[in-house]
């Protein structure tokens, strides 16, 4: 019986491969060429690689000036839309999902009393499909108001719900009125 060993030939300044475990998941983390070869000296120039091996090295080249470079992780990502956020919060509201105080400190003057009298009727509960809001519309009659829209889908049925919003003196955006098709809250007689 004759054995025949076979070795890969080492280069000098590298290390020998390393041991694999196969009780230890993972692997050992890459290397980066070069990273065992000895530094040179202060004031001496460095060697001039042999043609195969410099190009076989892989350049580290900042990106071109047309590739965007990505936003630093720092940045805050984009808020939503005020009339996004209200739209969502609303439909929570009326579809049961949330009780109506949560809208206590996001609604002014008579819209929370609106808002109560509507999720008392459930006009937007429904069995089976959760209602979700598919487009919102607005438009801003002067700065600091806008009123806006959504269009409500549950399944094959779509509702409309409109509001407004006014932003106060905090910077702060508050629901100030919601309708929904169908019976409106009575207004009493001192308005």
């Amino acid at each position: 019986m004759n054995k025949v060993m076979t070795r890969t030939k080492r280069r000098p300044g590298t290390r020998p491969p390393g041991r694999h475990d196969t009780r230890r998941p993972g692997t050992t983390p890459p290397r980066t060429p070069g990273a065992g070869a000895p530094r040179p000296a202060p004031g001496d120039s460095p060697p001039q690689a042999p043609p195969a091996e410099a190009a076989s090295r892989t350049l580290l080249l900042p990106p071109p000036a047309d590739h965007p470079r990505p936003s630093p992780p720092s940045s805050p990502p984009p808020q939503p839309r005020p009339t996004d956020l209200f739209a969502d919060r609303l439909l929570a509201v009326l579809s049961g999902q949330r009780p109506v105080h949560c809208m206590l400190r996001h609604t002014a003057g008579r819209a929370y009393d609106e808002l109560a009298w509507l999720a008392e009727r459930g006009p937007l509960r429904t069995r089976g499909t959760r209602p979700v809001v598919r487009d919102i519309g607005y438009y801003v009659p002067r700065p600091g108001a806008i009123e806006a829209f959504a269009r409500i889908g549950a399944g094959d049925r779509l509702r409309a719900m409109a509001f407004r919003l006014e932003r106060g003196p905090d910077l702060r955006w508050r629901c100030t009125a919601v309708e929904l098709g169908g019976p409106r809250m009575p207004r009493p007689d001192d308005d």
